[in-house]
């Protein structure tokens, strides 16, 4: 699967793990088991309070706890968009991700599987994209201008093919039936 899926208990803490899920994490497999999803991800909460993740003030509004708590209610939460804060190299990191959390019961003991389905990239597309009014180059980050379709494929590794849509091949056309006519 390439969405990230846990496998955790009713404190958050993980139990498996998929492989698209160890690039969210922090720690390799032995350490991160039994770890709270907080603490394996880099919640810049997970240290606010004694006890770690799940202690804390913050925590009572936690995305990824609040999902797994209402599975275990008996409901679920199926994509639902949220943001998470993260520490990164030192640094807090804005993550949003599509959460969606469903109860099980394996060997008699219950469990909720976790899916974190990162669209940052997309929801950094949605934002104001400057773009030039004559040209449609975009304006990176970076101050430089590039072509709308060299963005994309920079940011979400989507290729382009060209054609001309009526309109612009009408125009096309009568652009050079008209020189046509001029060389006459």
């Amino acid at each position: 699967m390439p969405s990230p899926v846990f496998v955790v208990d009713e404190d958050v803490r993980i139990h498996e793990y998929n492989i698209a899920a160890a690039a969210l994490l922090t720690s390799e497999k032995p350490e991160v088991l039994q770890m709270r999803g907080g603490e394996a991800l880099c919640c810049v909460h997970h240290r606010d309070a004694e006890g770690g993740c799940g202690r804390s003030e913050a925590c009572s509004v936690c995305v990824v706890r609040n999902s797994v708590t209402k599975a275990f209610q008996g409901g679920s939460v199926v994509r639902s968009r949220e943001k998470m804060n993260l520490i990164r190299d030192g640094k807090v990191i804005e993550v949003y991700v599509l959460i969606t959390s469903s109860p099980f019961v394996f060997l008699d003991a219950h469990y909720v599987i976790l899916v974190l389905e990162d669209i940052s990239e997309l929801v950094e597309l949605r934002k104001i994209i400057p773009i030039c009014a004559v040209c449609k180059q975009i304006r990176t980050d970076e101050n430089y201008w590039v072509q709308v379709e060299s963005y994309i494929k920079d940011h979400l590794d989507i290729n382009f093919t060209h054609g001309l849509c009526p309109s612009c091949r009408d125009n096309y056309l009568d652009e050079l039936n008209a020189l046509k006519q001029e060389k006459l």
